[in-house]
């Protein structure tokens, strides 16, 4: 695995861009038409699949230009310091974010909980039992089914546990210049990752359609569908990211010296496959 790229002398300052506003852009699109899709409007859903493409479409451009840069040897090695401290603080980022709904998840049962179970609530609802999960006083909420580990939960688990092992052997291959076993590892867990989100929609199918769990279903529902879902959202993230770098691979970049997008993909693969675990024990089991 060779290549005659070399790092610059300097520290590489790219030229002003449009692409962090037009990206933007796309992104307010996306989230505005998702708001009004799920509220019922016809428009949104258009705005929400108009905004998904014009963000892909921004983000294929600007990406083609930083890996452009970074193969034509203008990054420095203060600049790969650069992108290892940034994807860092950007998956502190992200654990702050699955933080604060596994904070609601606990507040919900194990606080206010208890607290709406207390003897000075029961004049309000007396036929109310603070049990998890909990549907709210009668009548407010439709009746369902919680979901079980078994069997979607514990296949997903397993599946993303060998995907963690894919990539970890792909890493070591690149280290160790073994190009086609970083392809075959790299293709295996992309294909793990969408095999995962193939379960999950039966998953939530299952749970639409079976156990009439949905999104309303009071805060039981509203966590599930909060955690896995943006959960899965990640997983799709993840994979993306491992299959645009499994083409780079094949496309001959990178060296066992400088591959950081590789890297930074893993980093954050095995941080999907972290909370992953955590999701499993708390909203499967417990």
């Amino acid at each position: 695995m060779s290549s005659s790229v070399t790092k610059a002398p300097y520290y590489y300052v790219p030229a002003p861009t449009r692409h962090p506003i037009v990206t933007s852009i796309g992104l307010l699109g996306f989230g505005s038409g998702a708001s009004m899709w799920v509220n019922g409007s016809t428009l949104g859903m258009f705005l929400c699949l108009a905004g998904i493409v014009w963000t892909i479409a921004s983000l294929y451009v600007w990406f083609g230009e930083a890996i452009g840069e970074a193969e034509s040897g203008m990054n420095s090695v203060n600049v790969d310091v650069s992108y290892r401290w940034s994807m860092a603080w950007f998956i502190f980022s992200e654990i702050m974010f699955f933080g604060a709904f596994f904070s609601a998840l606990f507040y919900a049962r194990s606080i206010a909980m208890p607290w709406l179970g207390d003897i000075d609530n029961k004049l309000l609802w007396p036929d109310f039992a603070a049990t998890w999960p909990n549907a709210g006083p009668a009548g407010l909420v439709e009746s369902f089914k919680t979901m079980g580990p078994w069997p979607i939960p514990t296949i997903n688990t397993i599946l993303l546990l060998a995907s963690g092992v894919t990539v970890t052997w792909a890493h070591h291959a690149m280290r160790e210049g073994h190009r086609k076993q970083v392809i075959q590892g790299l293709a295996a867990t992309v294909a793990l990752g969408a095999i995962f989100m193939c379960f999950q929609v039966y998953e939530y199918i299952h749970a639409y359609s079976d156990l009439n769990l949905k999104l309303s279903s009071g805060i039981y529902g509203s966590t599930f569908f909060m955690l896995t879902g943006f959960h899965g959202f990640h997983v799709t993230m993840g994979a993306i990211m491992l299959a645009v770098v499994l083409v780079r691979v094949m496309k001959g970049h990178f060296t066992p010296e400088n591959h950081f997008a590789f890297e930074g993909a893993a980093w954050y693969w095995h941080f999907v496959d972290v909370v992953w675990l955590g999701l499993y024990v708390v909203i499967y089991w417990m």
